[in-house]
């Protein structure tokens, strides 16, 4: 039974992204969505301006 080994170096030499990949990439990076900590921050807001208006 022979191995046969991958050349890595050969192999990523050879690799091209898919276009949808990279376009993928650029619509996520230059999308403003918001997240978990956007949320987290807009309560915390809330919550203070709310301590304030009760005192």
């Amino acid at each position: 039974m022979e191995v046969i080994m991958i050349n890595f170096e050969e192999e990523l030499k050879k690799f091209h992204p898919s276009l949808e990949i990279d376009e993928a990439e650029d619509v996520i990076i230059n999308h403003n969505l918001t997240d978990f900590t956007d949320i987290l921050v807009e309560m915390v807001r809330d919550h203070e301006e709310k301590e304030k208006a009760n005192r």
